[in-house]
Formats: structure tokens, C-alpha cells, sequence
């Protein structure tokens, strides 16, 4: 084996590219993050300033690992959809105006010579939990990550399932009432409409509106005004004991469980991992979720599909995009 082929594989770059930031790290191919860092991402002016704050990280990743570009099997990116994972090409996607049908890969690889593969966070986190994370060794893995939205993945045999063009997985905009709330993709009641962390802070404005007498600390957190309640003060007041949002994350966790059990019914996966804040906020109701599919779904040993928290929180970015690289260099030989 040439001394190329025996190094390179070693290390990849993984990057995590949101609205308001770009996250890149060196990733080894265990799945250990040894370096990271954060930057502004230029998201609403021009295509070349977008990219030149995505180069720019993966410039400084590598700048900081001061060892040879051969033990860099590739980079691999998670940007928000839509987009085109074979040919790399992003779309439209809403949070980043400066990318129309921009060939994000080629310009990557144009730029730093390396093998560059694309994909959006929820399958590459997907794939990252699959291969290191709380979906080892699992065959049929479901991920979702809980947050701002819902995003979500599947995975089988340690491959991302990506449908006839490129665009499953969008287990968060899966309808579980259709005169329920209109969803941000225009569809009603999808489950990012209805358990996302938006979503938990208007339910807790309504139920405090409902009964304004009720004891609870929610108020005081906002300063008084229920406009400003987040969902992150829901989940500071539950920790406190308060049962106005213990009643807003039980509903939440119930919804959760019904559209959990059509996952079951479609998918018979083998673990189900939840990811993201809102997923770490509703931890302690993961036995409820579980123990209310037999009566969400058909499958009789529902209950067995045990439901994990993802190993990696707001690094899950940067493992996925590895873990692209990692996959397909290991697959290469």
C-alpha cells in the first residue's frame, strides 16, 4: 500500500453551516472532535462572500492541525436544504439567500483540492449516531433532532436513505393533524408545527391564557410579558418544578409519541435517537413516549424500539459532515 493510501483516512473535516454561523472541525475516524471553532456566516449577501465564510473555517481547521493535507480523507458539509446531495448543489434554502442553485461541493473542492461531500444536518447526524454515536450497531436507525425545527434521518446498514431524488427524510414536516396549526413549509399540522421549541412556547402563552389564575413561575421568567416565554423558559421552569410547563411538555411529549408510532409503522426501526435542545429538554418524559406507542401504532413490539439521546448535541454539525467523508473513504478502500 502506498504511503498516500495508508495515511489518508485518518482525519476529516467536518462542517456545520447555519444562518448566522459556520461550525468546522477536524474529526478523527472514530468520531472523536479534537479541534473546533465558530464563525460568522454571511448568509444574506453575496454567493462568493457565503463561500469565502465556509473556506475560511475549514482554512483555519486545518491550519490548526499542522499535519499533512494526505491524512484528510475529505470535507464534509451540512448545509440547510433543499439540495442536491450527489451533485452537492445547494438549492433554495430560506436561511441562506446567497446560495440559488450554487454548486457549494465544486466551489469547496476547487478551493482546497479535497474530496468534498455535501448533505443536510439531519441525515449527516444521522449517519454520525449510526456510526459512533447512539445508533451503533444498530441496523435500522431513525434520528430526529428537536429544536427551533425538527429535522430528521434514517438510516439503514450505515447509509443515509436518501429516496428516488435526494429528498427523504423530511420526517419533520410529516402532517399528525390536518387542521392543526400551518407548518413554516405551508402544510398544516406537521410536527415541527406543533413540538418544536416555537411551538412549545406558544403552547405555554395559550394555556397561561387559559388560565391566567394558575400558579406558575413562567411570568417572572418573562419579566412579565407571556409574548417574550421561550421554550427555553418552559424548560427552566419545569426543571423547578413547575406544573404549568410540566403540563406543556407532557403534551408535547404526547404529541411527540403519536407521530413517533406512525415512524414505527412506516420504518420497524431498531432505536430511535432524539437530538437537539428541546430533545435534552424533554429527556425525562422519553419512558412516557415509549410506553404510549403501543396505543400510537400498529406494531405489537413497539414498546422494544428503545429511545436514546443522541451523543452528539450542537456538535452533531460537525460529526455529520465527517462522517459523509469518513464513510465514503472507508468504503473506497
Amino acid at each position: 500500500m502506498s504511503e498516500d493510501k495508508a495515511t489518508r483516512g485518518k482525519f476529516a473535516i467536518g462542517v456545520d453551516i447555519g444562518g448566522t454561523k459556520v461550525a468546522a472541525g477536524l474529526v478523527q475516524a472514530d468520531g472523536t472532535i479534537v479541534h473546533q471553532l465558530r464563525a460568522p456566516m454571511q448568509a444574506n449577501g453575496e454567493a462568493a462572500a457565503g463561500l469565502s465564510a465556509v473556506t475560511t473555517a475549514i482554512d483555519a481547521v486545518l491550519a490548526a492541525g499542522n499535519f499533512p493535507r494526505t491524512e484528510i480523507c475529505g470535507i464534509g458539509v451540512c448545509s440547510p436544504g433543499p439540495l442536491d446531495p450527489e451533485s452537492g448543489v445547494v438549492i433554495n434554502p430560506p436561511n441562506l439567500r446567497c446560495w440559488r442553485n450554487f454548486p457549494l461541493a465544486q466551489e469547496i473542492a476547487r478551493h482546497l483540492d479535497l474530496p468534498v461531500q455535501v448533505d443536510n444536518d439531519g441525515n449527516a447526524a444521522a449517519l454520525a449516531e449510526a456510526i459512533w454515536g447512539a445508533g451503533r450497531g444498530h441496523k435500522i436507525v431513525f434520528y430526529s433532532c428537536i429544536g427551533t425545527g425538527i429535522g430528521t434521518g434514517i438510516v439503514f446498514d450505515e447509509k443515509i436513505y436518501h429516496g428516488r431524488t435526494g429528498a427523504a427524510g423530511e420526517g419533520g414536516h410529516v402532517s399528525i393533524d390536518y387542521r392543526g396549526p400551518r407548518c413554516g413549509c405551508g402544510k398544516p399540522g406537521c410536527i415541527e408545527a406543533l413540538a418544536s421549541g416555537p411551538a412549545i412556547a406558544r403552547r405555554a402563552r395559550e394555556m397561561l391564557a387559559s388560565g391566567p389564575d394558575r400558579p406558575t413561575n413562567l411570568l417572572a421568567l418573562a419579566e412579565g410579558n407571556p409574548d417574550r416565554i421561550t421554550s427555553e423558559m418552559v424548560g427552566q421552569a419545569f426543571a423547578s418544578g413547575d406544573k404549568v410547563a410540566a403540563a406543556v411538555l407532557q403534551e408535547t411529549a404526547d404529541l411527540l409519541a403519536f407521530w413517533l408510532g406512525n415512524m414505527v409503522d412506516l420504518l420497524d426501526p431498531c432505536v430511535i435517537i432524539l437530538g437537539g435542545g428541546v430533545a435534552a429538554m424533554l429527556k425525562p418524559f422519553f419512558d412516557r413516549i415509549r410506553d404510549r406507542l403501543p396505543v400510537c401504532c400498529v406494531n405489537p413490539r413497539s414498546r422494544e424500539v428503545p429511545i436514546l439521546m443522541a451523543r452528539y448535541g450542537a456538535d452533531s454539525g460537525i460529526a455529520g459532515g465527517a462522517a459523509l467523508c469518513l464513510r465514503r473513504c472507508v468504503a473506497e478502500g
